[in-house]
């Protein structure tokens, strides 16, 4: 019989078992029942002493749940039909002295609903497919479900916690006690969001007894920096490290180990694992904000819906923490969250519309920027102003000129003639046309400003300068090798004084990154996007902004690069003439402050 001559509740009952194989149930009819034939067998029109049951659920030979079965334009329906499968799960089953079932389920086989009657206050909520048998065996045999246990948390040990901290992982638990689905931590950027996570994700494994918990990332980078938070967080109620206590497995590949408590990912490589693709390694490096990977998977056949991944079940995760949930988690990526049957924490510095919209309002947290600044948890910032001309309205290439023609990647250089005016707008400059005595003027005059204006008293015993670390950022890799040869020619300085940070650099990123944080050079950093988010450099205390950004959350993220707290002792470690970190300098080359990504500057008076 073909599927056009079928009716739509038979159609919907060949999605509904198609859904079941994968997940692993063995499907039978009344007449031939065999309990035997596998860990879950789903046994269709099971009677009942209210009437059959569109499939009752075995595991392990004793029943567990009943499906109950609609047609595909019913899925609107299904929160009115959750009474009538209900009544079949507390029904007694023919044959058997059954107490009420569990695990009950509705579903169009387009549209599936859970509720799990061992919870406090049983809520259903929509699935992704089918839980696998070997998952119900496991909740039977923890005895209490999840949403019951947490309901038992003991009290935070607030000891080495800050104000904003508590309040985040208290009103964050107390949230998961109202099994809300969705809740949003607001932290600003240097006040330990990660470390607040690193203590939740503990008291969920220890207290609630979470079996795996991802951590989601957008970038390679930031996983690194999570995995590198979780190797050193020591909890206060035991003297061992973390990863003494639970495994915690960066995923590098599409292997996820089952002895893992906790995953950390990039939504990049989870989404590759769900269509089950090999994962391109650039796909990781980039912010998807800046990035034009994203758009290409979307005009790619890799856009296609994520569909049921056997290897990797809905239930694989309790909780997902999600790390800058304000950009990664939108369009292709919504897929991997909608797919797993679990809690989503959200964490961002700076939230927009659609990040309180997609967390459901359910905002646990608010801690500001200058909230932090008050508190002494981060610095504030001042703002220099440099402008040219050409990098405010552009310039003209006369017909005539001879000029260099440079392949972007090999940056192998020819002559050519140009044989008309071009002109060429600010947008256009070290991207499609690179003018070195604009970043030479640039350059100059923050040399000189930082000895005038920007921190006049660097002085050392010899009477030199001392050049605070700074981190330029640049808009190409390209722009970038300018930029460096440019600074080290105009501070009249060697190569240890500049490097380059990016993926792209020829000595390994990490290493020089390690090298600007807790040694003396380089001074100054150049990157594009590695170091604009989420990296951790302290003794940082000027920012030079040679590229504007496209949205007004990633010049935060930027901005906050230099937001850190450092103590007077370690900061002399690296700036032997700083006395102390009070604030840090924005050196604006390219008019972000101006522009409307600044909505509400801290400036010092």
């Amino acid at each position: 019989m073909t599927s056009n001559n079928k009716n739509p509740e038979q159609i919907a009952r060949d999605n509904i078992d198609k859904m079941l194989w994968d997940a692993g149930w063995v499907v039978q009819s009344k007449s031939k029942i065999n309990l035997a034939a596998g860990k879950g067998v789903a046994i269709r029109e099971y009677q009942t002493d209210i009437g059959p049951a569109d499939y009752v659920l075995f595991v392990e030979r004793k029943p567990v749940g009943v499906i109950e079965a609609k047609k595909e334009d019913e899925g609107h329906r299904l929160t009115v039909v959750e009474e009538q499968s209900s009544d079949y799960a507390k029904a007694k089953l023919k044959y058997l002295n059954n107490d009420p079932l569990p695990f009950v389920y509705e579903s169009t086989g387009i549209i599936t609903r859970f509720t799990d009657y061992r919870d406090p206050k049983p809520r259903g909520r929509n699935v992704f497919s089918f839980h696998k048998p070997g998952t119900i065996a496991e909740w039977l045999k923890k005895g209490a479900s999840l949403r019951t246990r947490l309901q038992d948390t003991p009290i935070l040990d607030e000891t080495s916690l800050r104000p904003a901290q508590i309040k985040a992982i208290n009103n964050l638990e107390h949230s998961f006690k109202k099994n809300r689905p969705k809740a949003l931590i607001q932290m600003a950027t240097g006040a330990g969001k990660t470390f607040t996570a690193a203590t939740f994700v503990y008291r969920l494994l220890k207290n609630a007894d979470a079996k795996r918990i991802l951590f989601l990332v957008d970038t390679k980078n930031l996983g690194e920096q999570a995995e590198q938070e979780f190797m050193t967080f020591q909890p206060n109620d035991d003297n061992r490290k973390f990863t003494e206590l639970y495994n915690v497995q960066r995923l590098t590949s599409s292997f996820i180990a089952s002895d893992s408590q906790v995953c950390i990912s990039t939504i990049q490589r989870m989404y590759a694992i769900l269509k089950e693709e090999e994962l391109d390694e650039s796909a990781e490096q980039d912010n998807p904000n800046e990035s034009s990977w994203m758009e290409q998977q979307v005009n790619k056949k890799q856009a296609m819906p994520v569909e049921y991944t056997p290897k990797v079940p809905i239930e694989q995760f309790d909780f997902i923490v999600i790390d800058e949930c304000h950009r990664s988690i939108y369009n292709l990526w919504k897929q991997v969250l909608d797919y797993f049957d679990a809690f989503l924490i959200g964490l961002t510095a700076t939230p927009d519309k659609r990040t309180f919209g997609f967390f459901n309002e359910n905002v646990v947290s608010e801690y500001t920027y200058e909230e932090s600044v008050t508190d002494g948890v981060n610095v504030p910032y001042d703002v220099y102003n440099i402008e040219t001309e050409i990098s405010k309205n552009g310039d003209v290439v006369k017909g005539g000129w001879f000029l260099d023609r440079r392949d972007k990647l090999t940056r192998k250089k020819r002559w050519q003639q140009e044989e008309e005016d071009t002109e060429y707008s600010k947008n256009d400059l070290d991207k499609k046309v690179v003018n070195p005595s604009q970043i030479r003027n640039i350059i100059r005059e923050y040399k000189h400003a930082l000895k005038t204006t920007i921190f006049p008293n660097r002085v050392d015993e010899n009477g030199d300068y001392e050049v605070p670390k700074t981190l330029v950022f640049a808009k190409t890799d390209s722009h970038a090798d300018d930029i460096i040869k440019i600074i080290r020619e105009e501070f009249d300085e060697g190569n240890d004084f500049c490097k380059k940070v990016t993926y792209k650099a020829e000595e390994d990123p990490k290493s020089v990154l390690n090298r600007f944080r807790n040694s003396y050079y380089p001074r100054i950093a150049v990157t594009v996007d590695m170091i604009a988010t989420g990296t951790d450099v302290k003794p940082l205390e000027v920012l030079l902004f040679m590229r504007d950004v496209k949205s007004t959350n990633y010049f935060e993220q930027m901005k906050g690069r230099g937001t850190r707290t450092i103590n007077s002792d370690t900061l002399q470690l690296v700036t032997k003439t700083a006395k102390s970190k009070t604030h840090f300098v924005i050196v604006d080359a390219v008019g972000a402050i101006k522009s409307k990504k600044n909505r509400q500057p801290t400036f010092r008076t």
